[in-house]
């Protein structure tokens, strides 16, 4: 007996010594800890309630880094020394947050990491306004991918931009204020959808063109009007924000939930709200690069346009941004203004990115779909993933073993809490990140992010201890990498 006690022993030793496994952050966190967290969680909460686009997103950072005193990269004249910290707004799109590093090399490469501020929505068309049964409806175009089901019936917001004829740009903000009116897309009663959606696949039984919102039903009171409704809704939209018809044409207007951001559960470890993918890994990125902690190497908090249609475009990934970027950040190192394409190349090949977005973590009634061994958990930590893509990692970034071997030594002896995480079974679908378009440039990219549950749902789910995990990852990765 003693011997076979002893086996079992040395056996649990070195099973403890040789096996991957983690565990739940809720088990090992200290009061300070919990502390730390739920001041995080408020903080962001206000954010997520307040920033439902990306131009408010990209706003919003842009003020606070004036605030702390950031600088206008495209206008600064002068030298500059490690510590000194700059912004770009690139058409209240885009934003680089730059804080230069105690390394004052340029050609050394960058530590950047890189989210988008877009989510799944729906973006109103350019004509959009019409009467139909004495109802005015806004034609809507949806934007990613989203399932169409999920925006029927509930209260949405109407977010965005209008250039007028005149060329003065009118900001639109409906829907958020207890005041406000809100916004619906109506669905049919279930009495009578046993034909036109009943026996439909569920990706077709709401159409893309049905997904129009209500915004009126009061007609103006005359009978020499034919679209009496319509042109209520545009007397409104005149006298209020001085919109005419016409002046759609030249708008960007997006329909969001008007749904708040609340703690979800008896225990409120699971924050609820629209639009963590990718705002939350988006304002924990420009969080860190904000705080007043000084970097070794020059360091970039990027919030990126378009990712969930592909990163296309002037705004998107997939475009020369990176490459103006660059060349302006190299500018500020010589005398002259003036940097040489040999020196960006350098500074592309010594870079390292993390493509701040978020991952699925596993959904219990559906786990069906994940290869539990390498799927996320919600409370688990920030997730690392090493490729995204879909099957045969199609369209992926795949990090090599040299860059995740870096990555989880940091986390490792930071003891930051952290898991593996991939998207879903091989054949089960897939998705990307902007981890590609970065990584094009032989910049060295591994995607980690926050977990989140009902991903391009308009009310996701994530944990507190995960958003807390992540954050000390992301401050960590700029203070120290290397």
């Amino acid at each position: 007996m003693p011997e076979e006690k002893e086996k079992k022993s040395k056996y649990s030793a070195l099973a403890e010594k040789l096996t991957y496994k983690n565990e739940s952050i809720w088990l090992s966190l200290s009061h300070a800890e919990e502390k730390q967290f739920e001041n995080l969680a408020s903080e962001y909460i206000d954010f997520i309630g307040k920033c439902k686009t990306e131009r408010e997103t990209v706003l919003y950072f842009t003020e606070k880094a004036r605030l702390l005193g950031f600088s206008d990269i495209t206008t600064f004249k002068g030298k500059v020394s490690p510590g000194d910290s700059f912004y770009w707004n690139f058409r209240d799109k885009n934003l680089a947050l730059v804080k230069i590093g105690d390394d004052f090399t340029f050609t050394k490469g960058l530590n950047i990491v890189a989210g988008h501020a877009d989510s799944p929505r729906l973006d109103l068309k350019q004509n959009p306004l019409y009467e139909d049964t004495e109802i005015a409806f806004l034609k809507t175009h949806y934007y990613g991918g989203i399932k169409k089901y999920q925006w029927l019936n509930i209260p949405l917001s109407l977010h965005g931009v209008v250039v007028l004829e005149n060329g003065k740009k009118i900001n639109l903000n409906i829907g958020e204020n207890e005041s406000d009116p809100v916004f619906v897309i109506s669905d049919l009663l279930p009495h009578l959808s046993h034909k036109i959606q009943g026996d439909k696949k569920i990706g077709e039984a709401v159409s893309g063109e049905n997904l129009v919102v209500i915004v009126g039903s009061r007609p103006v009171k005359d009978n020499s009007i034919k679209e009496k409704v319509k042109l209520a809704v545009l007397e409104h939209l005149y006298n209020n924000y001085g919109i005419k018809e016409e002046d759609f044409i030249s708008s960007e207007i997006q329909i969001v939930p008007a749904l708040k951001p609340r703690e979800v559960g008896f225990d409120r470890a699971i924050i609820g709200a629209y639009g963590h993918d990718d705002r939350v890994c988006s304002y924990l990125a420009a969080n860190s690069l904000l705080s007043g902690e000084s970097v070794k190497k020059t360091s970039v908090a990027l919030i990126m346009d378009k990712e969930e249609i592909g990163s296309v475009g002037s705004t998107g990934t997939d475009s020369l941004f990176l490459h103006h970027l660059y060349t302006m950040i190299g500018s500020l190192f010589e005398n002259n203004g003036q940097v040489s394409l040999g020196a960006i190349r350098q500074a592309f090949l010594n870079s390292s990115c993390i493509s701040s977005d978020v991952a699925a973590a596993i959904n219990p009634p559906y786990k069906q779909v994940h290869d539990i061994q390498n799927a996320a958990k919600l409370g688990y930590g920030v997730a690392i993933t090493k490729y995204t893509g879909s099957g045969g990692k199609s369209n992926a970034n795949d990090a090599d073993a040299e860059m995740v071997g870096r990555i989880r030594n940091l986390l490792n002896s930071h003891k930051i809490p952290w898991q593996y995480a991939m998207l879903g079974k091989v054949d089960e679908g897939g998705g990307g990140t902007i981890a590609k378009f970065v990584a094009y440039y032989g910049i060295n990219t591994i995607d980690a992010g926050v977990p989140v549950v009902g991903m391009h749902s308009p009310y996701e789910l994530i944990s507190k201890a995960d958003l807390w995990a992540t954050s000390r990852f992301y401050n960590t990765f700029f203070a120290e990498f290397n």
